[in-house]
């Protein structure tokens, strides 16, 4: 092994010595990311992500994506050079493959990261629901009453007001209308 490696170019080592280490890296990763672990588990994560926020979204340059690059960078390169390209192209060929490996890893982390849910209540989501009053709604939007509906998959009890002439109380059935700027839902008696 040691002769093999010897009678190596420089050029080849480097291509070589990329490979093997980015690879492990990489399977490392690999490892922890399917067995629920990440790189904050290896002391850091180089991901730049917001916490609290919405996210940056599309993360081209992650630690992931980076170790992903130099492993094919390494591996397409050794391959370039066992079939006789010149160094120019070599180099060429192995920075366009780990740009493409980087840019298919962005890409597949951001739509697997879209599948999530919240679990944010989007209060928009309920209008034009059907849903039940549970606290008495006073007539004109005289006082705060509260309905059962279901959004999003959940049944919520949310604060509601109405315009109808008439109190609504518990046990009638009110559509979603419209929604306030503070999140009070204004809802109308559903003819049964």
């Amino acid at each position: 092994m040691e002769n093999w490696f010897a009678a190596l170019t420089l050029f080849e080592k480097i291509y070589w010595i990329v490979a093997l280490i980015s690879s492990g890296i990489f399977l490392i990763l690999i490892i922890l990311t399917l067995l629920g672990g990440d790189a904050d588990d290896m002391g850091g994560d180089v991901d730049a992500e917001v916490e609290g926020d919405t996210g940056i979204g599309f993360q081209f340059l992650s630690f992931k994506n980076l170790m992903g690059f130099f492993t094919i960078f390494g591996w397409s390169g050794i391959a370039c050079i066992d079939n006789g390209l010149s160094t120019s192209t070599t180099v060429i060929v192995s920075v366009i493959c780990g740009l493409l490996m980087m840019v298919a890893m962005a890409s597949l982390f951001y739509y697997l990261a879209k599948l999530q849910s919240s679990g944010t209540l989007k209060l928009k989501n309920a209008l034009g629901q059907i849903g039940e009053v549970y606290l008495t709604i006073g007539s004109q939007r005289s006082s705060i009453g509260k309905v059962s509906i279901n959004v999003q998959g959940t049944l919520r009890e949310l604060e509601a007001l109405t315009d109808e002439e008439k109190d609504l109380v518990q046990g009638n059935v009110v559509k979603v209308k419209e929604i306030t700027d503070n999140g009070i839902l204004i809802v109308q008696l559903l003819n049964t």
